[in-house]
């Protein structure tokens, strides 16, 4: 029975990837003119596709091998665009996790999209900088990618009109290291990570709201406290948190602790928590109940007002 669920999982994704493709084939636009900030040449080497490390249950959830990208010298933004009939006007960028040394492009990436879809927001998939360079420290997040994500909100935001989305509904949604740049985003609006470019850092960096799967990097080991460059500034948006509470590569306390933090802020936040689960869940379906937190995860967006039918003139 759990054979025949997991291949059902897998054929609905693999359907809904293709759904994403058939509504408009993904525009891929780089992030940056010109130079990228603090990108030295060479040393890296070629960007390319590895597939990710196979893990027991008591690491992921996900124990198959999933395609990654690593190597990232070239930040893009690659859009999904929902059917004509079912767009909200709501978009979401996209961040996969992978330790800051990988994206876990498939799992976290090109089935969110197609996951977002379904709800009718335009799935924007960040590809940011990875591995680390050798001056961003093993076990802290690295700096870089906030560069490539601040710079993308603003992009979206640039061409909201020609893509047909709604300015003031653009947010960030972030699995693992990459639910950490989603929250680091929406919390570091205030001051740019590198020097303004042209016309597209003259617009807002802010997400309208960001959602959270099982993030890492938000409090330090030993302490009960936000991370050392986290704090909770007058403005950020809506959070939506969730995490695995058998976690052993992410404690879920890192949730709790942001969600804490951001309660005592003033802002919105909302926290689930599956008490066995462990980490890398995605948003596959499957027969654990971990698998239910995109059906909670839509009903948030939707009591947020961010998948009303867009306001048309």
């Amino acid at each position: 029975m759990k054979q025949l669920t997991l291949s059902l999982s897998l054929a609905l994704c693999l359907w809904l990837t293709g759904q994403a493709g058939a509504a408009e084939k993904p525009l891929v636009i780089d992030l940056w003119p010109g130079n990228v900030p603090d990108e030295e040449q060479g040393g890296i080497g070629p960007e390319k596709v590895v597939m990710s490390p196979k893990l027991d249950r008591k690491q992921v959830e996900v124990l198959e091998s999933t395609r990654m990208l690593t190597n990232v010298t070239r930040p893009t933004i690659t859009i999904y665009k929902p059917a004509k009939e079912k767009d909200t006007g709501t978009a979401m960028l996209i961040c996969p996790g992978g330790g800051y040394w990988n994206l876990y492009w498939e799992l976290e990436g090109e089935e969110v999209a197609a996951w977002l879809n379904t709800l009718g927001v335009t799935g924007i998939i960040l590809k940011y900088r990875v591995p680390r360079r050798p001056d961003e420290p093993k076990g802290e997040p690295a700096r870089r990618p906030l560069q490539d994500a601040q710079r993308a909100v603003s992009l979206v935001r640039s061409k909201a009109k020609e893509w047909g989305i709604d300015p003031d509904r653009i947010g960030m949604i972030g699995f693992s290291a990459g639910g950490h740049l989603a929250i680091a985003t929406a919390t570091r609006f205030q001051k740019r990570s590198y020097e303004p470019r042209d016309d597209v850092d003259k617009l807002s960096c802010r997400p309208d709201f960001a959602i959270l799967a099982y993030p890492g990097y938000l409090k330090p080991k030993d302490k009960h406290e936000l991370a050392p460059g986290l704090d909770i500034p007058r403005g950020t948006p809506p959070v939506f948190l969730v995490h695995g509470g058998d976690d052993l590569i992410s404690p879920a306390e890192h949730s709790v602790v942001m969600y804490s933090a951001l309660k005592r802020a003033g802002v919105p936040v909302e926290l689930h928590i599956y008490d066995t689960a462990s980490h890398d869940f995605g948003i596959r379906v499957n027969d654990r109940p971990c698998s239910t937190w995109p059906k909670l995860c839509g009903d948030w967006l939707q009591q947020q007002g961010l998948l009303k039918p867009p306001h048309r003139p």
